[in-house]
């Protein structure tokens, strides 16, 4: 395939992700806002309920990742029926978990009570998780058609439904968190009842187009639904589990930094906080790059094409970092800027944020290079169906290398919040590095060997 077909097979599956990443991003973004124009404690639980949320989406959201790869694959292979089947079982897997996760959700006070949270806090986002608890198993089951539409290279419409997703998150954040038009007043709850209406109707969405777009009718998707097909489901949770644990491996670092930066200073934090802010925006193009690399690589993988796989490797990748030198300078050029669009200029703390949130984007100009390298080898790895070693590998990157590294920087070798900035630019270099060298040494690059 010529280069030229390479790149816009890429930028027309990948812009759309892209965009549908950002939106996602802009439906938390909603919330945070809404809920603090409400109140500050409401602001706190919300962010403690957000957090807790996540870190066990993570982990379930591994099913569907795994599922993208797989049914890539299959349809590289032009087997429809087993991508049916995957697809379906990751569904099952969806709902199940969610169903398992639900106590978890309800007695979440308890636990952010352990974990050394204010009783007033975690009672609050206890009462925001009982209800959030419930979007997990619909918002689950949606990322697994998403990943179905993708793997079909049917985007754009991902795109749509996750704006529209959006307009009724922010329409019924306003009526129920404050308690307008009538209705009553209901705070973070009115929030978590947003969210879940917004998860749920995006799982509708995408569920009636998957079984009635044009093109994609005959592959009935959801025919028999309710039977179980046992191989397809172990098949996808023994794929989906290394690659769930793997993205908990990570957030748990970016956590374990929020920590540790912490005990530095509330200025830190502060600063901390808006330079990850600030890199996860511009990483969401990675991630939508990335998922296009999983299915591009998954179809290359599924047709047996060593050469296909290998050149549609070499353009997302080379996009991918062109984009991230594009953030370099950015983060170079313009990090007082950036920094000061999350604050109040009226604020006395402002000048003394805005000087370690530059510090802070000059190293993460650095972090971005080696993130992307990372994201965008588990892609390629996911869609030739490698899961189970490069999850050790980021277990090894960022639990052995990365956390320890950014406390004997920080707090050892007192360098402070760049020590720490640092040793996260560790963890992930090194998880890019061994992620990388994988993909390229391995054997679904190897040429074919023709039988006489």
């Amino acid at each position: 395939m010529p280069l030229a077909r390479h790149v816009r097979a890429i930028f027309t599956l990948g812009l759309p992700l892209i965009g549908s990443n950002l939106a996602q991003m802009l439906l938390n973004v909603t919330d945070t806002v809404m809920v603090g124009w409400y109140g500050v404690e409401a602001l706190a639980a919300l962010v403690l309920g957000t957090s807790y949320f996540f870190s066990i989406f993570m982990l379930g959201n591994g099913i569907a990742l795994a599922v993208m790869g797989r049914v890539s694959a299959s349809l590289g292979a032009d087997d429809e029926v087993q991508a049916r089947r995957d697809t379906r079982m990751g569904i099952w897997l969806s709902i199940l978990f969610g169903l398992a996760m639900l106590p978890v959700f309800w007695n979440s006070g308890a636990v952010l009570e352990m974990l050394g949270q204010k009783p007033e806090i975690a009672a609050l986002a206890q009462e925001y998780l009982r209800i959030l608890g419930f979007a997990l198993a619909p918002g689950l089951a949606m990322m697994v058609i998403r990943s179905y539409l993708s793997a079909q290279e049917r985007t754009a419409v991902l795109l749509w439904i996750t704006l529209g997703a959006v307009l009724l998150n922010a329409g019924v954040n306003w009526i129920l968190i404050f308690g307008n038009w009538g209705a009553p007043e209901l705070g973070v709850r009115g929030a978590a009842i947003a969210s879940l209406s917004a998860m749920v109707l995006n799982l509708v969405a995408q569920a009636i187009y998957a079984a009635r777009a044009p093109g994609l009718t005959h592959i009935r998707l959801f025919q028999r639904f309710w039977r179980p097909d046992w191989e397809a489901f172990w098949i996808v949770a023994k794929m989906g589990l290394p690659v769930g644990l793997t993205s908990v491996a990570e957030g748990s670092m970016f956590q374990a930094s929020a920590l540790m930066m912490g005990w530095i200073g509330t200025i830190e934090l502060a600063a901390h906080g808006i330079a990850l802010q600030v890199s996860s925006i511009t990483f969401m193009v990675h991630v939508g790059l990335s998922n296009a690399a999983t299915v591009r690589a998954g179809r290359a993988h599924g047709k047996r094409d060593p050469r296909l796989l290998r050149d549609g490797a070499r353009v997302v990748t080379g996009l991918s970092v062109g984009f991230g030198l594009l953030t370099v300078a950015v983060f170079v050029f313009a990090g007082p800027w950036l920094t000061r669009l999350f604050l109040d200029a009226d604020n006395p703390a402002t000048p003394e944020i805005v000087l370690y949130g530059v510090r802070f984007l000059m190293v993460a100009a650095i972090f971005q290079l080696f993130d992307l390298m990372q994201v965008m080898a588990l892609g390629l790895l996911r869609g030739v169906q490698d899961t189970r070693v490069p999850m050790w590998m980021a277990v090894a990157s960022y639990w052995l290398i990365g956390i320890p590294a950014s406390y004997f920087l920080a707090f050892t070798l007192d360098f402070g919040g760049v020590g720490l900035w640092l040793g996260l630019v560790l963890g992930l270099a090194s998880a890019g590095a061994m992620m990388m060298r994988r993909f390229w040494r391995g054997p679904w690059l190897q040429p074919r060997q023709s039988v006489a």
